[in-house]
């Protein structure tokens, strides 16, 4: 039986924990712009929910892709990737011009943070809490974030590039498909022309068989006429 499945199926991105901590990050962007920039003229504003909402939508657009095209998947999470370098870098220069101190890796805060979203994807609990923190723990808690969403991406790219290397594209798929489905309705050709000659077969034989019983009968009713003449 050929294999029709050369579309690889796909789960919901909604319940994808990359696309979780992506949302997140839109809701607590939004949060922060309006809490600490002014509401005009000032263009980060507007680059800040932008980069945000754009990372998100090519985390959605790439996961949908990649059932058929493993190479949109990799542009599109590498563009994801690159957009959240962006949204980073204006946290940091907010932090820079405010003279707020960026928290080491090393910082038991950080780590704090990394259990805590390990355990919460939903953003209200975020939003929540930040609206009780200073613009210091604000900014370092989101940044945290993006840099656990970055190395999620990260490894997104290593899996997608593996199955690539393992089973190639989407076009290698579908010949490989396309051969086995001709394999099969060879198969099942042979296997019908297969049937059909034995049922030719036992039809002649049950044929023969007739003839030798009609001449056999023939024969025994000549014979009883003969006895019957005498």
């Amino acid at each position: 039986m050929a294999n029709m499945d050369f579309i690889a199926p796909t789960d919901k991105y909604e319940n994808w924990n990359v696309y979780k901590l992506s949302l997140i990050i839109v809701d607590i962007t939004d949060l922060f712009v309006k809490t600490y920039l002014p509401k005009f003229g000032d263009r980060t504003v507007d680059q800040m929910v932008q980069a945000a909402r754009s990372c998100k939508q090519n985390i959605v657009e790439g996961s949908v892709d990649a059932a058929t095209s493993r190479e949109m998947e990799l542009k599109l999470t590498n563009v994801a990737k690159g957009i959240l370098a962006e949204l980073m870098q204006d946290y940091e220069d907010y932090m820079r011009h405010h003279d707020l101190t960026i928290w080491s890796v090393k910082d038991p805060r950080v780590s704090q943070i990394r259990r805590f979203s390990r355990m919460h994807d939903k953003p209200e609990i975020y939003l929540t809490k930040l609206r009780e923190r200073d613009a210091e723990a604000f900014c370092n808690i989101t940044l945290t974030l993006c840099h656990q969403l970055d190395y999620m991406l990260y490894c997104v790219m290593e899996r997608a590039k593996a199955i690539f290397l393992q089973k190639g594209g989407i076009r290698e798929e579908m010949y490989r498909a396309r051969i086995a489905a001709c394999k099969g309705n060879q198969n099942q050709s042979h296997q019908s022309n297969q049937r059909n000659q034995s049922h030719l077969k036992d039809g002649s034989n049950q044929n023969n068989l007739s003839r030798r019983s009609a001449d056999s009968s023939d024969s025994s009713n000549s014979s009883d006429k003969n006895q019957a003449d005498r």
